[in-house]
């Protein structure tokens, strides 16, 4: 998109063979931040062609990876964006794309794992939270999604996008837009996806609607 400009890998196999090795030896994270994935690109199209979203909010970029979508809140006109993901070279790489976009003082970073008990959760604590294609392992989206419906409880707009991985469930969701995401047989199995941007209904309003 050409709002935002990012730092990404341009080969893709070679960068996650080496990741890959360097994880049996390390245990470093796989490359998640070296690419734009589906979900993240909708919800940054999304807050861009929606600035009232965002505009004059705290964002939180959940497993920020690249920070796309929380660049993309940044340039919308949000208050503060924060991107947070379990992996410093992530935070690396938003801080350098947040320099490519002249964004560099609006945006924070984070190294953190929010959906774990010792991090007390941070209800309330962002206006907007921004999660992009986070649910492709069934352990991951299972804490994801009670982190984030405590987080629609507290009253936080919280949006989701996905494009179709296998662990998301859109019980108490509503769908809010849908895109057509580029992406590249090296990642999917195809050259776009269909990606859903989903809103978190408030617990409360699920029962009173009967979800």
């Amino acid at each position: 998109m050409p709002e935002v400009r990012l730092h990404l890998a341009t080969e893709i196999t070679p960068l996650w063979q080496a990741s890959e090795d360097l994880l049996r030896k390390t245990g470093v994270p796989p490359p998640f931040w070296a690419f734009a994935w589906p979900g993240s690109q909708a919800l940054a199209r999304y807050v861009l062609d929606h600035p009232d979203t965002v505009r004059g909010r705290t964002v939180l970029d959940f497993a920020a990876g690249c920070g796309v979508a929380g660049l993309a809140a940044a340039r919308a006109g949000a208050a503060s964006v924060t991107c947070v993901d379990i992996d410093p070279m992530a935070l690396e790489a938003v801080t350098m794309n947040a320099a490519l976009n002249g964004l560099g003082g609006t945006v924070a970073t984070a190294c953190a794992d929010l959906t774990s008990d010792e991090s007390g959760g941070g209800e309330g604590a962002w206006g907007v939270i921004l999660a992009g294609d986070v649910c492709y392992e069934k352990p991951m989206a299972e804490r994801v999604t009670r982190f984030l419906t405590r987080q629609a409880r507290a009253d936080a707009l919280v949006l989701l996008a996905d494009p179709g991985r296998a662990y998301l469930t859109r019980e108490g969701m509503e769908t809010v837009a849908r895109f057509a995401v580029p992406t590249t047989l090296e990642l999917e199995d195809r050259t776009l996806r269909e990606t859903t941007v989903l809103r978190l209904l408030r617990p409360s309003n699920r029962e009173q609607e009967g979800a």
